[in-house]
């Protein structure tokens, strides 16, 4: 799997966890091995001018995003990701697409939330990348299905790396509509 991530916020944070996580939870999920994503972290000027442009909303946004190649469903055991048989990685890999980042809107968040912006920058990292597998939360049921998954990955990703499981798991501590671009 080939996870690339790139810093232009400016902010300084840990781009290995950020990599990590997210390949956790595409292999939690049985993404194909060889899919690629892209993880870029942006000012919040960038995300401002991303935000009008494609979501026509002002201001900076904490996630966006974009995904790129449509992925057929997987098996049919069922939509987002789950599998019939363990060692089906779906028929082939694919561009995922991007997931974009502000520090800075996730600074503030993770304030308000209580803990790191590291913290914060993985759970919109693993919030970015369920919404590039089709997941969203516009609706209660999908919000239930959207962020018990997302909790559950953190968890279990937070227990591997030894650190404290995330309290709760709702949605990204700021701006609670969830952001997603165009596909």
């Amino acid at each position: 799997m080939t996870i690339e991530i790139a810093n232009e916020s400016g902010v300084a944070v840990d781009e290995v966890a950020l990599a990590t996580v997210a390949r956790f939870a595409l292999d939690q999920l049985r993404i194909h091995p060889l899919a690629e994503l892209s993880v870029l972290l942006v000012d919040e000027t960038a995300m401002a001018d991303l935000h009008v442009k494609w979501m026509d909303e002002p201001g900076p946004t904490d996630v966006l995003s974009f995904p790129m190649d449509e992925l057929r469903p997987p098996s049919i055991g069922g939509a987002h990701g789950s599998r019939a048989g363990a060692d089906d990685r779906g028929p082939e890999p694919g561009l995922l697409g991007d997931v974009v980042l502000c520090p800075q809107v996730a600074a503030a968040q993770a304030r308000q939330a209580g803990h790191s912006v590291q913290r914060e920058l993985e759970l919109l990292c693993v919030h970015g990348i369920l919404h590039l597998l089709g997941y969203d939360h516009a609706d209660a049921e999908e919000e239930a299905e959207m962020f018990g998954l997302q909790g559950g990955l953190l968890r279990a990703w937070r227990e591997r790396e030894g650190g404290p499981a995330p309290r709760g798991s709702g949605p990204p501590a700021g701006d609670r509509k969830g952001q997603e671009g165009p596909g």
